[in-house]
């Protein structure tokens, strides 16, 4: 069983999954055909650019965990290949 350069999954506030508390208003810079077809399509910008960003972030915190780890994960696989898995002998499947 070999570790995963994986993020461990954290749980987030109600606040931070709904998205409805605790936001700011902030000025962006968008394509004006998107933007405008966008609107006609009644597509709520807010709430996309902020899903968006959302994913943006979340990728970025796993590539930083992956990168900070590392060291400790091929360290870990290492010693798996090596030492095989604990307690492998009494496993029965």
């Amino acid at each position: 069983m070999r570790m995963e350069n994986e993020m461990p999954v954290t749980t987030t506030s109600q606040a931070a999954r709904t998205g409805s508390p605790g936001k700011r208003a902030t000025n962006l810079s968008l394509s004006i055909d998107v933007l405008e077809t966008a609107r006609r399509l009644d597509i709520n910008i807010s709430q996309v650019c902020d899903q968006h960003l959302r994913e943006v972030v979340r990728i970025e915190q796993e590539r930083r965990w992956r990168e900070e780890h590392a060291d400790f994960i091929a360290a870990f696989n290492a010693t798996i290949e090596t030492e095989g898995l604990p307690l492998d002998e009494w496993r029965s499947f």
